[in-house]
């Protein structure tokens, strides 16, 4: 899978998805660093790129509809160190096996993960 790594994530994660057989960039080594979320939103839907971020305003169904993206996970963690990111990126990542990420917002907790389909109408 294609991700996109945020500005916000450490560059471990990067790594991570790396090690784990993805095709991982961060915004960082695109030198996009301090771009707009809207930027950054639209060069991940032209590379094909699923967004992982902390930015919690990707999680806005209006402003970003994920059916219009390749996905988008965002992490909404009160542990933000790097060790605990790397833990729930590595929990995450188990679930792609078996949910799909195209098209849908993931919205992924120390403990759980909130799954938006397309078809839901409620907001997560």
């Amino acid at each position: 899978m294609l991700f996109k790594v945020d500005e916000n994530l450490h560059p471990e994660v990067v790594v991570l998805l790396q090690q784990r057989g993805h095709d991982a960039i961060s915004v960082r080594t695109q030198g996009l660093r301090g771009a707009s979320d809207r930027v950054i939103a639209d060069i991940c839907q032209r590379e094909a790129r699923a967004l992982l971020t902390l930015d919690l305003d990707f999680g806005d169904i209006r402003a970003y509809p994920p059916e219009q993206f390749p996905g988008l996970v965002v992490l909404r963690m009160s542990n933000q160190s790097r060790p605990s990111v790397l833990r729930v990126v590595e929990r995450m990542l188990a679930l792609l096996d078996r949910e799909p990420l195209l098209g849908h917002l993931w919205i992924v907790e120390e403990h759980r993960v909130r799954i938006r389909h397309a078809e839901d109408q409620d907001t997560p």
